[in-house]
């Protein structure tokens, strides 16, 4: 079981004040929404690449795997664990169109789950169908606030974290780190939960859903050395609209480079309709953009739904203590690091 602090934590009502952009209005969500759910042209989506060989590989002794269900659900397998990360294998998501690719490993194929990561609660996200087929026993890692929404559902062993938090299981550090985006379920509840991504084993970064901004410097800062950035380079069209909370490819190869990973694997396109960019826009430009930063074409991982890729990690340094981190400020990212052991 995880140990949670002593005393229970006090979050504020509202994170309101993490925001680093007006949040959208509702007339703009619904003519994004219109835009991109009921969009008629997916005649290209047989040509979303797909590798479901069947079965789930295994990593060597001293190696991480990484593999690709689809959207922002990787199988992360590190130091002897399997992690999820934003787990969604449901074929729908209330809002959108069903899912353009099959989840690329059966959930039959999964070993015992060691722990789950999620980002932040919108339902491309967090989805309850696919939560609830997990053991009530597995260990959840979650933003502020949201703890309750999974006590609700009778899991026993889940632990919420501030920016800049971190708690172990079976070894293996997970920190949570900020992240320009914003959270809402509901009508009412805006906000109300904290979001951001996760570097897990000090080696992976895994964005979750991000804008562009000085909080990607910021992990780099903090986080040196990682050997590979889970980057969303999907949903950003109309940019006007999406730039605060989602990257586009360029700016999310600018994001891999400002946290200082050596590797980028694309992620956030090709399963849900969730804008209006051609469906293989995300996949294209991202290639584009790599290239055009001269980096080593091996080192971007442009998976297929259902593809791994591994790597030995190099040994990144230590986490740098938050107070060290030039234009960070304790009232801003949670104040002095938490570490919450398993």
């Amino acid at each position: 079981m995880t140990s949670s602090p002593v005393p229970p934590r006090k979050w504020p009502d509202s994170f309101k004040d993490r925001l680093t952009a007006p949040l959208p209005e509702y007339r703009e969500l619904l003519s994004v929404t219109w835009n991109g759910g009921l969009r008629p042209d997916v005649g290209d989506a047989d040509l979303i690449p797909v590798r479901r060989e069947g079965g789930l590989p295994r990593p060597a002794d001293g190696e991480t795997m990484v593999t690709w269900v689809g959207h922002s659900t990787f199988v992360v397998q590190v130091e002897g664990l399997t992690i999820l990360t934003d787990p969604v294998w449901s074929r729908k998501i209330p809002g959108v169109r069903g899912r353009l690719t099959p989840p690329g490993v059966a959930w039959s194929d999964l070993p015992k789950i060691d722990a789950v990561v999620i980002s932040h609660n919108h339902y491309d996200h967090l989805d309850a169908p696919t939560v609830r087929r997990l053991p009530r026993n597995t260990p959840m890692f979650v933003p502020a606030r949201l703890k309750p929404w999974f006590d609700r559902r009778g899991f026993t062993d889940v632990t919420e974290l501030d920016w800049w938090e971190s708690a172990t299981v079976g070894g293996v550090t997970l920190d949570f780190v900020p992240a320009h985006h914003w959270s809402r379920r509901g009508v009412f509840d805006t906000c109300r939960t904290l979001w951001g991504g996760w570097v897990i084993g000090g080696s992976v970064y895994f964005a979750g859903d991000t804008g562009y901004g000085e909080r990607l410097a910021q992990i780099g800062e903090r986080h040196p050395g990682l050997d590979l950035a889970l980057m969303p380079v999907g949903g950003y069209d109309p940019h006007w609209f999406a730039k605060a909370a989602h990257v586009d490819p360029a700016e999310a190869v600018r994001g891999c480079l400002d946290v200082g990973a050596r590797r980028m694997a694309t992620m956030h396109w090709g399963t849900f309709v969730l804008s209006s960019e051609p469906l293989l826009a995300p996949i294209e430009r991202a290639r584009q953009e790599w290239e055009a930063h001269g980096l080593a074409r091996d080192d971007l991982w442009d998976l297929a739904v259902g593809e791994s890729r591994t790597f030995t990690p190099a040994g990144g340094k230590q986490p740098v203590p938050v107070s060290e981190v030039d234009g960070d400020r304790p009232s801003e990212v949670g104040g002095e690091r938490v570490e919450l052991r398993v």
